[in-house]
């Protein structure tokens, strides 16, 4: 088995993609000091990661969380690129696309095939095994989870997942850059769901049956957890943070590799995918986003 990486050599991090999980990775690794290579699959989608990163830290300053210096420091630790080749000079590179085992794969084989150094691969699923993805690798030991929590600039935990290949120089690396970047690590072992979307999607999904069986309206069923269990975020106005779409096909997959009825999707979520109602980036789900002032309930799934 090849040495791993020690968590002092770690300089460069590498984000494949600038959506809501990566460009949050990306800025909170800059904010530490990494150098940060962001990359995306064209310059639009590249360009609104940046901004939404620069949104961030305008808001931050707002609230006296930052300084001017912090923003302008963090901003230039980050480079933007659209080529996976240059990704793979980083010593860290975690991989933030959407939940495919096979484009996961597909990105793991491409960026070893750039580059004949030895770099830690940490992969953001929420879901999806880590020794599966790391099967397309040459450096299994170097293959590693690293799930972060949206809004990922606010969310202090990192859940590291460690596959049966992974090696413990690999997880310490990657749990001494989680330090670094002002995270709470915790290690699970990679079973399907991991520790927090097994909890979260099954609490999510029982809010959606609740829903469904007209036992309270979104709003109430949200305001039950952030209240009276202290929650920042109530888990159908999470789902749509996250996107019914991604919380549809997590739990499709949990529900196929537990073989347990508690993660079978609910009728409402598989009806509300099909309309198009995919949570905040389409405007609509649980809640109406297009009118954030009022942010009424999208459906009243007891009388549909």
């Amino acid at each position: 088995m090849n040495a791993g990486i020690a968590p002092q050599s770690i300089e460069t991090i590498g984000v494949i993609g600038a959506g809501a999980m990566g460009h949050g990775i990306a800025q909170v690794a800059a904010g530490a000091g990494y150098k940060v290579l962001l990359r995306d699959v064209d310059r639009e989608s590249l360009a609104r990661g940046i901004q939404a990163i620069e949104r961030n830290l305008a808001k931050g300053i707002q609230l006296g969380k930052l300084t001017e210096d912090d923003r302008d420091s963090t901003l230039q630790h980050i480079r933007g690129t659209t080529q996976l080749e240059q990704i793979a000079t980083a010593d860290l590179i975690i991989e933030a696309a959407p939940e495919q085992l096979e484009l996961k794969q597909e990105i793991l084989r491409d960026v070893e095939g750039y580059s004949d150094k030895p770099f830690v691969f940490a992969t953001n699923t929420s879901s999806l095994s880590i020794t599966e993805i790391a099967k397309a690798s040459d450096r299994p030991q170097n293959v590693v989870g690293m799930h972060f929590f949206n809004p990922v600039h606010l969310m202090r935990l990192v859940e590291i997942v460690v596959g049966k290949a992974t090696g413990d120089d690999t997880v310490e690396t990657v749990r001494g850059v989680s330090r670094r970047l002002h995270k709470e690590a915790i290690v699970v072992r990679d079973v399907p769901g991991f520790a927090s979307s097994r909890l979260g999607v099954a609490l999510g999904l029982e809010a959606m049956r609740m829903l469904e069986q007209g036992i309270a309206s979104a709003r109430d069923i949200d305001t039950a957890m952030e209240l009276g269990y202290n929650h920042p975020m109530g888990p159908l106005k999470l789902t749509d943070h996250v996107g019914l779409d991604i919380r549809l096909n997590i739990a499709e997959y949990l529900y196929r590799e537990l073989r347990s009825e508690t993660f079978r999707p609910p009728e409402v979520l598989r009806r509300l995918v099909s309309e198009g109602k995919l949570g905040k980036k389409s405007g609509e789900g649980f809640y109406n986003w297009n009118d954030a002032s009022k942010q009424q309930t999208a459906t009243n799934a007891s009388k549909q």
